[in-house]
């Protein structure tokens, strides 16, 4: 019974979060972003489609985190004659605490480095996207690195929030 009405009251919390995130994806403002089902946190970017890659950039440099890529998808679309959106991947990371989870479980290098995807939708508005990184942990059942999956959340948070429209 304990195990029933803590499930209850954990989807109560879920649902409420989502429902106090007015603004899409992110949550109201002290709150963690909420994750989609796909563990997907998705925030507006304040600013066009080149600003804000580069202010995604200079924020993560500033951080001191590895810069690896920055593919521009749309571009490759083009080539192949399809149309896409504006659609930019960032490829990211600080080795020293990424290489952590793979040795956890080896197969946590498919969602390393980190990947962050800046998109402008058909309305126009531009967003950025990257994968929650407790869904990642338990995507790979890796439970023995809970503060370094903290640690990434917080600093992919703040990374984004250096975009982020309020």
């Amino acid at each position: 019974m304990p195990n029933c009405l803590t499930q209850v009251c954990a989807a109560a919390l879920i649902a409420f979060s989502l429902m106090v995130s007015s603004t899409g994806p992110v949550a109201a403002e002290g709150l963690k972003p909420a994750v989609s089902a796909s563990g997907v946190i998705a925030a507006k970017s304040a600013y066009g489609m080149e600003e804000t890659v580069d202010r995604l950039k200079k924020d993560i440099a500033a951080k001191g985190i590895t810069f690896f890529q920055q593919i521009d998808q749309a571009d490759l679309a083009a080539k192949a004659r399809i149309e896409l959106r504006p659609s930019i991947l960032l490829v990211f990371g600080n080795p020293p605490l990424g290489t952590q989870f793979m040795t956890a479980n080896p197969q946590a290098g498919l969602d390393w480095p980190v990947r962050l995807l800046v998109y402008r939708d058909a309305q126009g508005v531009v967003w950025t996207a990257y994968t929650d990184f407790a869904w990642i942990a338990k995507r790979h059942n890796v439970n023995s690195r809970d503060a370094q999956f903290r640690m990434a959340s917080e600093v992919a948070a703040s990374i984004v929030s250096s975009v982020a429209a309020r």
